[in-house]
């Protein structure tokens, strides 16, 4: 069938809005109880050939200063046309010190508390991610955190009982973790993430990158599984206004080969399976991992025991949480592989073989490509392998140099919009042609914020911050987002279903605060 410009209608309930996390725009990290976590800690060490950990120098600790300015922040959503909001929880302001024996803190429970009834009293449906990389700080100097599998599953299943008892009334839809790949790859293998540790002596003095990323990826999958147990059984019934649900977010790009060749193709399968399939394999098949993963990593690749295969079938997840962002071209490595090597042995390329032009408009980031056609065949790659609905949590583009643009030319972010255009516009023809099935769309991200190791430098939001005054200024890609699921919305029936007027009606004339003792027992 021929793709014709004419819009879609989006199913009922379809949700679509912006996407944040706790430490990159919420600040006020010694404030009302907070603990440490070790995004605190990386941004205040130097690697050890005494270079930045972060490129510029800063940390969150103001960040966008949403912990104070978080009703702006939903008037803007408000005002782009948003029904949902995805959102972390910051662990550390749960419980400061992470643990299940350590004391809840009530003044981080009303925080969420508050967010999130003020999101319902908007018509705006929250989609709460439990951890989005800040450990808190007294678990990784106790345990070394993600390493340690029996300790780290002890600990977050209890903060995720915390959660779910505080807010699980009103909260449909959560994320368990956002991006294993990160915090095991990016953390424990190149350390250019919290913890920070690499085989990497001029960065790190600890650190085994051979072996602990395979480690932690294992024991995110399972803490994953026992989460999502706990919830099946114990509170996806008891939310108001429907039954909850529970998922994970995968970060992934596309993987093109750069040529024809049958190693070629071969070479850019096994770099989606390194990528997605890793994580996606066991969580949503409830199967072991990729061969292609087993045969290049070997004994250093953790098993299953029975009972945890088991546990994984029992609880897949009834949606696929997508974040994508960009499309590399991909090229086999000589074999056997680098013991380092964790992308299925393959080099990434970002310019054609024929011409030399590059695969898409280069971004502020060395790894970001505009290649809108990427995100299609990743939908219909990930629909095929689970034929599980896609709700995408993340998507986005950091202008280049937009960090030094003055206000007027930053806001009108015409390459954004272009990106913004171009992937929804993808996603409709995934949608409408492909047969996938996709049930959301969260822009990452609503505002300009602190992104990790490049700091403040690159720019992802639609929602410009001067990060002197934290005055927020909507971009024209705020526009052009809600103007495409506008127009689609009108098409067919309403999507303000997503959250029920009752739940509304209800929180606006309900408090609904928690006690801690209430949490505690």
């Amino acid at each position: 069938m021929p793709y014709s410009s004419a819009p879609l209608a989006l199913p009922r309930g379809f949700r679509h809005g912006f996407a944040t996390a706790s430490y990159q725009i919420e600040g006020s990290v010694d404030v009302d109880g907070r603990g440490s976590t070790v995004w605190d800690d990386m941004c205040h060490r130097k690697n050890e050939d005494g270079s930045l950990k972060i490129v510029d120098g800063t940390d969150g600790s103001i960040a966008t200063d949403s912990y104070r300015r978080y009703s702006e922040d939903i008037a803007l959503m408000k005002s782009y046309g948003a029904n949902c909001y995805r959102f972390s929880i910051a662990w550390a302001r749960i419980i400061p010190l992470g643990g299940a024996s350590d004391p809840v803190n009530p003044l981080g429970i009303k925080f969420y508390s508050d967010l999130i009834n003020e999101l319902l009293a908007n018509g705006i449906e929250p989609l709460v991610t439990l951890f989005h990389w800040d450990t808190p700080s007294a678990l990784q100097e106790r345990y070394k955190g993600w390493l340690d599998g029996e300790q780290i599953t002890r600990d977050f299943v209890n903060y995720a009982r915390v959660c779910f008892d505080a807010f699980g009334d009103r909260v449909k839809c959560w994320i368990t973790l956002n991006e294993p790949y990160c915090e095991s790859i990016l953390g424990h293998l190149l350390g250019i993430h919290a913890p920070g540790r690499t085989s990497n002596r001029t960065q790190s003095a600890v650190g085994d990158s051979v072996n602990e990323p395979w480690i932690v990826g294992h024991h995110q999958i399972l803490v994953h599984a026992y989460v999502s147990d706990l919830y099946n059984k114990r509170y996806r019934h008891k939310t108001i206004g429907g039954r909850g649900q529970i998922s994970i977010a995968l970060n992934g790009d596309w993987n093109e080969p750069y040529d024809q060749e049958p190693a070629t193709i071969a070479a850019a399968q096994r770099a989606n399976e390194a990528w997605v399939a890793w994580f996606a394999d066991p969580i949503y098949l409830g199967r072991d991992y990729p061969a292609s993963l087993r045969a290049q990593l070997g004994w250093r690749l953790p098993q299953f025991t029975a009972a945890e295969l088991d546990l994984l079938k029992a609880n897949i997840p009834e949606f696929y949480g997508m974040n994508h962002y960009t499309t590399n071209l991909v090229k086999p490595l000589p074999e056997p592989a680098d013991p380092l090597n964790y992308n299925g042995n393959v080099s990434l390329h970002h310019a054609y073989p024929d011409t030399g032009k590059l695969i898409g408009t280069p971004s502020q980031c060395s790894w970001h490509f505009n290649v809108p056609w990427g995100f299609r065949k990743l939908l219909g790659w990930i629909w095929n392998r689970y034929h599980i609905p896609i709700v995408v949590t993340e998507n986005g583009y950091p202008v280049t140099n937009e960090h030094s643009f003055s206000l007027e030319k930053a806001i009108d972010d015409t390459e954004r919009c272009k990106f913004y255009e171009s992937y929804l516009n993808e996603m409709e023809k995934a949608m409408l042609l492909d047969g996938v099935d996709v049930r959301g769309y969260c822009a990452w991200s609503l505002l300009d914020n602190f992104e990790w190791a490049e700091g403040y430098i690159p720019r992802f939001g639609c929602t410009h911050i001067d990060y002197k005054t934290m005055k927020r200024t909507p971009k024209k890609s705020s526009k052009v987002i809600k103007e495409w699921f506008a127009a689609r919305e009108a098409k067919g029936t309403s999507t303000s279903s997503v959250i029920p007027s009752s739940v509304v009606n209800l929180v606006k004339n309900s408090n609904f605060e928690v006690s801690a003792e209430a949490v505690i027992a």
